[in-house]
């Protein structure tokens, strides 16, 4: 049948990104408790496309994700990456996973057990002068603003913030090291299930620890210099203010 993909383009314009969106596929993640973990993710798979192309092979992204079927995790990236690469003829290839996480917590005093959810992303990236690996990992946590308190009579405003880290390493480390130095990092935890002396525990342990967006990203920086698995790393906190009708935000990298 006629390759319609394989024609010549006339235009003399490359693009650096093409291939297929959203696929929603299962991959197994290594889970400190409990071994594995398996999760229904979102995958986005790139290549570049030479000028001279019409068109990439969109089938040919879904063939490598079944190649890959039941190992796709950290271990395997690198493999992906260079399938694409080979398959597609590219001198680049992208692949990007983000996936839920879910991990048991006790409330702090009652003990009552729930599962929390966090968001995780694998994004790799394959080109003729190495390969590049991040692991992303989204916290939600609590703030509570400094100046209310301080301003204030009785209480202090406080909202729920969401903060990612993005991180470059040496070696492996369980996503949920990560997500204990974040929450370390904030005015308290969240959770999914709290009782009555529950709630109260962790309003007062928030309104003792009050935080800016600023003292969040700066915490968890502090936190990962102190680890030197960790050659690179960008920290975003968004809080969801709850007086105003925007988020305050904060972002930094390591150089």
């Amino acid at each position: 049948m006629v390759d319609v993909q394989n024609r010549r383009d006339t235009r003399n314009i490359a693009i650096q990104k093409v291939g297929v969106k959203g696929i929603k596929y299962p991959i197994i993640v290594l889970d400190k408790k409990n071994g594995l973990q398996h999760v229904n993710a979102s995958v986005n798979m790139y290549v570049n496309l030479p000028h001279h192309f019409k068109g990439t092979h969109m089938s040919r992204f879904i063939e490598i994700l079944n190649m890959y079927r039941g190992r796709i995790n950290i271990k395997s990236f690198r493999e992906i990456l260079g399938a694409m690469r080979r398959k597609l003829n590219a001198q680049s290839a992208n692949i990007e996973i983000d996936f839920p996480y879910f991990v048991e917590k006790s409330a702090p005093v009652s003990g009552a057990r729930s599962l929390m959810e966090y968001r995780c992303s694998f994004i790799g990236e394959s080109t003729d002068n190495g390969q590049d690996f991040l692991v992303g990992v989204t916290v939600p946590v609590t703030t509570l603003c400094p100046c209310s308190k301080e301003i204030s009579v009785t209480g202090a405003h406080n909202q729920r913030s969401l903060v990612t880290a993005m991180l470059r390493f040496k070696k492996f480390f369980w996503i949920e090291d990560v997500i204990d130095l974040v929450e370390s990092s904030a005015s308290s935890e969240i959770f999914s299930l709290l009782k009555r002396r529950d709630e109260k525990y962790v309003t007062e342990k928030a309104y003792e620890n009050p935080m800016f967006v600023e003292d969040v990203v700066r915490a968890v920086a502090v936190k990962l210099n102190a680890d030197e698995n960790f050659t690179w790393y960008s920290i975003e906190a968004e809080n969801l203010e709850s007086i105003h009708n925007h988020s305050a935000y904060a972002y930094l990298e390591k150089s």
